[in-house]
């Protein structure tokens, strides 16, 4: 596969309709209204500024305002459906406003994100022919008096570092004045220097540089030259006007014309702002990386700055491009991705992975997903290999959490059938038929694709009321911590689950699930939470 990096400036692009976000699934948003107390993007800026705090703290940029998804009777829907979703954007933004001292605003925080940004040590997979082994955890809820937690976790096939396929990476670097800062561009470079250094013989690296025009800065040269590649990055400066036409036809173009089907390929766009590629039209682009992951060469996205970060564009492209969305907020999240989890972050191990949980409506009277609200899928998509879903990388973990009541308690925002007699009996038989499945909450699905095919695999497993553990402190470290994060995600929207605990009560959840921590994200979470609270406090 062939890995090309695009890193990109601010142009102005239209907004992104909800309907771009993926195919087949914008009718089960739950909705976009505005955000609270958020105030519009700041217009782009001339070539060489910056943003000051002040706009900054009024929008760091552009991002999805979804609402939180709520309670959904079970009777009503018993088959909750979404799409995996590994990007991290999220948290290391959430970290950068804490750090600097701004406001969090509220479509900044997906849940999902700030949770899936941790290493969790789930089972190990055997074989990457077979390369999930899902993990279930059900304990109470702190959140919701009579609720319970479900805790679904999965870790990928994982591939060591000798043992991943050779990379061809071609680099579409947006030198326009916007990236000038020295949170764009300059960090991209050392982000950039730093990949160069764990390249090996059989990777190899292209550049293709744009700003008024575009042009070839590097041919694909060997990993053994390292020298070139280094020289070919450290020559980039930024300046001028964004304009960019043909620069990301350019850079598909080399990365298909390098094809090496043994290889990885790969389109990662790093952006500090809106894209101004030749594509105006944010569809458009869409639709030109859905066409090229056909090909094997697929897209994810690396997001630089503040203030007029495009991150509605960010998301949907590297969900157009079977890729991920990270955000590089310093040198140590750009060795953490293009590092420590280069396998996770560059090398697939599942194509179009996607969850569905069925609710025994003898057990479970309502639920509601935490976060994926952007990623949520039809019933039907689950079984439709045509419908794309999230990719995920060796080795990664992702975490999905649900919140459910038992029938009969008091709905959390769900007012009661007016026909709740007959509409029950009508889940009569089913109930009867049944029977022999009384024991379980619900039943877990996960289909995946494997690489360079195209027939869906399929893992099945029950969720049994006897693996209900009675208490949170009973859960396993790695299913607190996740508690932990999503709760500090729901204090800090003040909605979806979190808000009813203090933040040292989610600090205390977190250091005692902390364990060994071998790079030191869990402690710096705790961190952060305490940061949090002391401000709050003021």
């Amino acid at each position: 596969m062939v890995l090309g990096t695009v890193l990109t400036a601010c142009g102005v692009t239209p907004q992104v309709p909800v309907s771009s976000i993926r195919p087949g699934s914008s009718e089960n948003l739950v909705g976009y209204p505005a955000a609270p107390s958020v105030a519009p993007a700041p217009a782009a800026r001339s070539a060489g500024t910056s943003f000051p705090a002040s706009e900054i703290a009024r929008s760091p940029g552009r991002f999805d305002t979804a609402s939180p998804n709520g309670f959904v009777p079970v009777t009503e829907a018993p088959v909750s459906t979404f799409s995996a979703d590994v990007d991290t954007a999220s948290y290391a933004v959430v970290r950068r406003l804490l750090n600097e001292g701004h406001p969090i605003p509220y479509p900044v925080l997906r849940v999902e994100e700030m949770v899936n940004y941790f290493h969790y040590d789930y089972p190990r997979p055997e074989s990457p022919a077979a390369p999930f082994r899902p993990t279930v955890a059900v304990y109470p809820s702190p959140w919701t008096e009579g609720a319970r937690i479900l805790h679904i976790g999965i870790r990928a096939y994982d591939v060591a570092r000798k043992q991943r396929p050779a990379l061809n990476l071609v680099f579409l670097v947006d030198v326009s004045g916007s990236m000038a800062p020295g949170d764009r561009l300059p960090l991209l470079k050392q982000a950039l220097l730093m990949l160069v250094d764990d390249l090996r013989p059989d990777d190899h690296v292209a550049i293709v540089s744009y700003a008024a025009n575009s042009g070839v800065v590097l041919e694909p040269t060997a990993g053994t030259d390292k020298e070139t590649i280094r020289a070919a990055i450290q020559g980039l400066t930024a300046g001028g006007l964004t304009a960019g036409d043909g620069g990301i036809q350019a850079a598909y173009a080399l990365a298909e014309r390098n094809f090496d089907k043994a290889a990885v390929n790969r389109v990662v766009i790093g952006t500090d702002g809106d894209f101004n590629v030749g594509i105006v039209d944010p569809k458009s682009l869409e639709t030109l990386i859905a066409g090229k992951r056909e090909t094997g060469v697929y897209l994810s996205v690396l997001g630089v700055g503040l203030g007029n970060l495009n991150d509605v564009v960010m998301q949907r492209l590297a969900q157009a491009g079977n890729g991920n969305a990270a955000y590089i907020d310093g040198m140590q999240e750009a060795k953490k991705v293009l590092r420590d989890e280069l396998s996770s972050t560059m090398v697939p191990v599942a194509d179009n992975v996607k969850f569905q949980v069925e609710f025994n409506p003898a057990l479970v009277g309502q639920y509601r997903l935490i976060g994926y609200e952007t990623r949520a899928l039809r019933r039907e998509d689950f079984n439709d290999d045509r419908v794309d879903a999230g990719d995920v990388g060796a080795g990664h973990a992702v975490t999905a959490l649900y919140e459910f009541l038992p029938p009969g308690a008091k709905g959390k925002g769900v007012d009661p059938l007016r026909y709740e007699a007959s509409h029950k009996a009508s889940h009569k038989a089913r109930t009867t038929k049944d029977a022999a499945n009384a024991d379980e909450f619900g039943f877990l699905r996960l289909r995946y694709t494997l690489p360079g095919q195209s027939q869906s695999r399929l893992i099945e497993r029950p969720i049994r009321k006897r693996e209900a553990l009675a208490s949170v402190e009973a859960a396993p470290a790695e299913a607190r911590f996740a508690l932990a994060v999503a709760s500090f995600a729901g204090k800090l929207r003040s909605a979806g689950g979190g808000e009813t605990m203090s933040y040292a009560q989610i600090a205390d959840l977190a250091r005692g699930a902390r364990g060994g921590d071998p790079d030191g994200t869990r402690a710096e979470f705790i961190r952060l939470v305490e940061l949090a609270g002391s401000r709050a406090a003021r």
